[in-house]
């Protein structure tokens, strides 16, 4: 079942709504104040029950700022004290809906049942936009950061640096660079840069015609002529010697 996180001052109404909500299957979540609710929507939530009126700021400043990190997420704004300003704003501002206090459950419910479809269409749209792009699974706000990233990245045709530990996935992260750009149908080859003897640098990267070198029997493509029109990633370019990486760079 979708989490949501409810957002209020009041314990009392914390509590039940909370309670009504887990016995129909909901992982609910609560905040009192509008830092707390800020420091909780660093993890990901699919809705977001949301007071106007909080004792620390409006709730009108956090839908703006999740509405700009994570839009996808369906935000119900409720008040008991609410302006038609405050429900134009909230709207603008895009939120899913606007409920006066006190809130009635069941119309809450019906909400959330559609809210939670909309949720649940953006996500399979999502999944099926990156199925080809990115094998990157996962939902929390450093991998939606990374896929952002690679959606930015993807189109130019600026050379791309991807930093992480070994094991971390950064081949994962450069075919799917590769996967939403315009050279999706061209080659993609990656190099285990630290796997070469330096001596064969050269040629591994560059190629070599028949005859260039003791040993050269038969003419070689590089793997830059390999790559052509396409995406060589280099992994592990770091290993590369001095004098190979100025080679590399000229």
């Amino acid at each position: 079942m979708p989490s949501i996180l409810i957002v209020d001052d009041e314990a009392n109404i914390r509590s039940s709504l909370a309670g009504a909500l887990g016995r129909e299957g909901y992982q609910a979540d609560a905040a009192a104040t509008l830092a707390e609710a800020k420091a909780k929507v660093r993890e990901a939530y699919d809705l977001i029950l949301l007071d106007v009126r909080l004792p620390d700021g409006s709730g009108l400043d956090l839908l703006s700022e999740v509405m700009n990190a994570a839009p996808e997420t369906a935000v119900i704004m409720m008040s008991g004290h609410a302006t038609i300003d405050d429900a134009v704003r909230a709207t603008r501002l895009g939120a899913f809906d606007f409920l006066e206090k006190p809130v009635s459950l069941e119309r809450l419910l019906v909400l959330l049942r559609n809210a939670s479809s909309r949720v649940a269409l953006a996500a399979e749209n999502r999944r099926l936009r990156h199925a080809w792009e990115a094998p990157i699974i996962g939902r929390s706000p450093a991998i939606r950061h990374l896929l952002e990233e690679i959606e930015r990245a993807g189109p130019s045709a600026a050379r791309v640096l991807i930093q992480g530990e070994h094991g971390s996935g950064k081949e994962l992260v450069a075919r799917a660079l590769h996967a939403s750009g315009p050279r999706r149908t061209q080659p993609f080859v990656a190099v285990n840069c630290s796997a070469i003897p330096e001596e064969l640098i050269e040629s591994e990267l560059f190629g070599h015609e028949r005859g260039a070198f003791t040993g050269a029997t038969q003419s070689r493509r590089g793997c830059f002529e390999e790559a052509h029109g396409g995406t060589l990633f280099l992994d592990e370019v770091g290993d590369l010697s001095p004098r190979a990486q100025t080679k590399l760079l000229r």
